[in-house]
C-alpha cells in the first residue's frame, strides 16, 4: 500500500507536466508562458496572503474577528498558492477550485461582539480597604 501511494505521489508531477504540454499544443500557447504565469500568480498570492494573515490575526486578537475563520481562509489560500507554483495545468485547476469554493461565506461563523472592558488588555485595580493583621 505504501508503495502504491508513493507511486501516485511521484507520478502526479509527471502526469501534470504531460497534460500541460498537451494543453499548450491544443491552445497554441507556449508551455513556458503557462508555467511562468502560474508561478508568478502563486508567488503573488502567497505574498498577499502573508500580509492579509497578519491583519486577520490582529483583528482576532482585538476581538473583531473569529480566529478560526482567518486560519481556515489563510490555509486554503496558501495551499492554492503552492499548487499554483507547482508546474502543471492540473495543479492550477485544483488551486483555482480551492480559491473559488465558498468556504466561510455567510453568517455561520460570525463572532459575538466583545463588550467594553472584556477582551481589553488593560488591568483594573480592585477598590477596597487594607488592614494588616500581625
Amino acid at each position: 500500500m505504501r508503495f502504491f501511494m508513493l507511486m501516485i505521489v511521484l507520478a502526479f508531477p509527471v502526469l501534470d507536466v504531460l497534460v500541460t504540454l498537451r494543453f499548450a499544443q491544443w491552445t497554441h500557447v507556449p508551455a513556458p508562458f503557462l508555467l511562468l504565469a502560474s508561478t508568478i500568480a502563486g508567488a503573488l498570492l502567497l505574498r498577499h496572503e502573508r500580509v492579509s494573515f497578519r491583519a486577520r490575526t490582529l483583528a482576532a486578537i482585538h476581538g473583531e474577528q473569529f480566529i478560526l475563520r482567518g486560519v481556515l481562509d489563510s490555509g486554503r489560500k496558501v495551499l492554492a498558492g503552492i499548487l499554483l507554483i507547482v508546474p502543471g495545468v492540473i495543479s492550477d485547476l485544483i488551486a483555482l477550485l480551492l480559491l473559488l469554493l465558498p468556504i466561510n461565506v455567510g453568517n455561520r461563523f460570525v463572532p459575538q461582539p466583545v463588550p467594553a472592558g472584556r477582551g481589553s488588555m488593560r488591568r483594573r485595580s480592585i477598590e477596597g480597604d487594607y488592614r494588616r493583621l500581625d
